[in-house]
């Protein structure tokens, strides 16, 4: 397998659950410095790399609207909990050398740029890593549907989800022995079979402006690097 990269542009979404390691909440410095290893190498192959990161590990707005909270506001508390960790991955980014900028759909000038699209596609082109905060910067849509948004925008070649499994399946495999992988799906596949891989709005977007998804399990050392040049193990959604 060559490692010239598969695709030149992309944005990788990752849950707010991948950066908790073995805590139940939270940030483990580890594993955010694991993950971070994973996108400096896929930017050092020359790869314009962008991020989307959730906030299951600090906040959830669903579970904070079952608290009482009125859902506006816990999803905004959500996306609040999501620049915290774009702060920290940044963070982590930087000190590896990598140039990072975090640009924030809710404006916060004292700790991250404004989203501005034609800014952060002038950042993606200058070889530093966007990430992607406060989701689309409007409640009643997930982390998801914003890392489904800012790929069609920044024109991305693919859309690339590390999650805790290696690929789509039929069902949960921690708890199915039996479920089945799938190498490949269509987006209407995703749909019909409410396979859960990504909310509806995300997959809906995703297939209408023809972006690739890939799945992949963000704990394998060197997978991302892997399925950015076609190789590995993953699900592509296409």
């Amino acid at each position: 397998m060559s490692n010239e990269p598969k695709y030149h542009r992309v944005l990788l979404k990752l849950s707010g659950e991948g950066l908790m390691g073995q805590q139940e909440f939270g940030l483990e410095p580890s594993t955010v410095a694991r993950i971070c290893k994973e996108v400096k190498s896929v930017h050092d192959q020359g790869v314009q790399v962008s991020l989307v990161i959730g906030a299951g590990n600090i906040f959830r707005g669903v579970s904070g609207a079952e608290l009482g909270i009125e859902r506006t506001s816990a999803d905004y508390m959500g996306m609040l909990a999501t620049v915290i960790n774009a702060i920290a991955v940044q963070s982590a980014l930087e000190g590896m050398g990598v140039n990072t900028r975090v640009l924030s759909a809710i404006p916060m000038s004292t700790v991250c740029e404004p989203y501005i699209r034609r800014r952060a596609v002038r950042h993606m082109e200058r070889g530093r890593v966007v990430i992607f905060a406060a989701g689309t910067g409007n409640p009643f849509f997930t982390t998801d549907t914003a890392a489904a948004l800012r790929a069609v925008e920044m024109g991305c070649d693919a859309l690339l989800k590390g999650t805790q499994v290696d690929g789509v399946y039929d069902s949960d495999p921690k708890h199915n022995p039996d479920a089945k992988r799938f190498d490949e799906l269509s987006y209407q596949d995703v749909l019909s079979r409410d396979l859960r891989v990504m909310d509806t709005s995300a997959i809906a977007l995703a297939r209408d402006n023809k972006v690739p998804i890939l799945v992949f399990s963000i704990h394998n050392p060197g997978g991302f690097s892997e399925v950015v040049s076609g190789g590995g193990k993953y699900t592509i959604i296409k």
